[in-house]
């Protein structure tokens, strides 16, 4: 029987992503409680850049831009927004957040440790620059394996988003 694979990855949905700032951006737009504070939230190259008069109002923006991406099922683990501190920018604070794409070369020796210690046995592991592929004989192992990532992410033993591409 030959052998069965798929490969792990962490990617986001550009578009989902853009989706969530735009529904912000309408509702901080729409809200009460932003008005006359200068709030703004655009990406900036590839990152997400978030603007206001004051630190809280930053702060109250982020929340919603990840209620936004939650809704639209991106994993908060696929922004990185450095130590979450506002900070200032003449009369106006900011924030600015980068997306993960990609496994680094940490959660990816993390991920293939994490299968060679828990994992079941006659599994392979193998780095391929952003990706680890994950091959077996049995589906079952492979399945296995699946639930065994899923339950680590959750666990927040991988800070990166998961997703399980590839399969054959």
């Amino acid at each position: 029987m030959a052998d069965r694979s798929f490969d792990v990855v962490s990617k986001v949905d550009r578009q989902e992503v853009d989706n969530a700032l735009n529904q912000t951006a309408k509702e901080i737009a729409q809200r009460y409680d932003f008005r006359n504070v200068g709030a703004s939230i655009a990406w900036s190259g590839e990152s997400v850049v978030m603007k206001a008069n004051s630190a809280d109002r930053v702060t109250a923006i982020v929340d919603v831009f990840e209620s936004k991406l939650f809704r639209r099922g991106v994993s908060l683990k696929a922004l990185d927004l450095g130590d979450r501190e506002p900070q200032p920018s003449g009369k106006e604070y900011q924030l600015g957040g980068a997306l993960k794409e990609g496994l680094s070369s940490e959660d990816a020796k993390k991920i293939t440790k994490l299968i060679r210690d828990e994992g079941p046995k006659g599994v392979k592991t193998q780095i391929q620059g952003d990706e680890v592929r994950v091959s077996s004989k049995s589906r079952d192992d492979l399945q296995a394996v699946i639930s065994l990532l899923k339950k680590a992410e959750a666990d927040d033993k991988i800070e990166a988003a998961l997703q399980f591409t590839n399969r054959r």
